[in-house]
């Protein structure tokens, strides 16, 4: 990770950070202990990778940062929402997120679903408020279905529930494929579709490359978790390893083999680098190219990471 990445990445991180801890503020009432569970799971790190898309995409687009703040935010918002849930003993039972105990642990499961709950409703809130806050609401609004449209049962709910179908059988290729595209990919495309919205270009050529990079690195980000969950390092991941195969779901190392996987995790990678050079050949302004730039890196960030 070169160190004008790194840069932009925190920079960008700190944005997300500071709004998002301005939302979930604790409170002294008798709500108290929801925020504090929604602020144990929100602000425990994370690589905030669907917001900082959100906002390069923006930033690819010409749109202004501080107007697309509001749904990237809620886009992780959702992502953080799933994670509690995922992580509740009905679904894949998992003791550990991020390095510590997942929500239920801490705080048990019924405050756990709350904080979980309280957060996805919270997420079309701020979205709402930011559709509100533009000088055409209608571009607010198309980025709010996209969002919503990602997170329900055509996207990562649609993904979720044959994940928990592959506990109970193997499924196919194809199955497998369409479990990563909304399980993962869906709230990485969404990014992309509300940055596109906002900035009233869904329909150019650069928002299409824009989704089209999306699509890949969401693939090539659920192949990258398959291969860490038999070779990640517990104290680097944050969480326990080998899951998937204690409740024998099929991934594409168990399809594919873990030599195999890795070569197509590449050739994914270069597709999405082969979309940055084609969304670098259409800008003209300085802005706009750093962000294709920052999105290059960023796919190599996501080939290289360990956790």
């Amino acid at each position: 990770m070169n160190n004008r990445f790194s840069d932009v990445l925190h920079q960008k991180a700190d944005l997300i950070n500071a709004y998002l801890d301005s939302k979930v503020s604790q409170k002294d009432n008798l709500q108290g202990i929801v925020y504090e569970a929604m602020r144990y799971s929100l602000l425990a790190g994370g690589k905030r990778i669907r917001p900082v898309l959100a906002l390069a995409a923006g930033q690819v687009l010409g749109e202004q940062e501080a107007r697309i703040l509001p749904f990237a935010c809620a886009i992780e918002m959702i992502h953080t929402y799933s994670l509690i849930h995922d992580d509740l003993p009905a679904m894949d039972d998992d003791d550990y997120r991020r390095g510590r105990y997942s929500c239920h642990k801490k705080f048990g499961e019924a405050t756990a679903i709350l904080a979980g709950d309280a957060l996805l409703t919270m997420a079309f809130e701020i979205a709402a408020e930011g559709a509100l806050a533009l000088e055409d609401p209608k571009r607010g609004l198309r980025a709010i279905r996209h969002i919503a449209l990602s997170a329900g049962t055509e996207g990562m709910i649609g993904g979720q529930i044959v994940d928990l179908d592959a506990e109970t059988r193997a499924i196919s290729e194809s199955e497998l494929r369409y479990l990563c595209e909304r399980k993962t990919g869906a709230l990485l495309r969404a990014p992309v579709l509300a940055a596109a919205a906002v900035a009233g270009a869904e329909e150019t050529r650069s928002a299409a490359l824009l989704l089209e990079y999306a699509d890949t690195i969401g693939l090539a980000f659920q192949i990258k978790d398959d291969i860490l969950d038999v070779e990640g390092d517990i104290s680097v991941l944050g969480k326990a390893t080998g899951s998937d195969a204690k409740d024998g779901k099929t991934t594409f190392v168990t399809l594919y083999g873990i030599q195999r996987s890795k070569t197509l995790l590449e050739d994914l990678t270069n597709r999405a680098l082969a979309a940055c050079d084609q969304l670098i050949s259409l800008q003209t302004g300085a802005q706009a190219q750093d962000a294709c730039a920052f999105l290059k890196e960023l796919a190599f960030f996501l080939l290289e990471r360990t956790y």
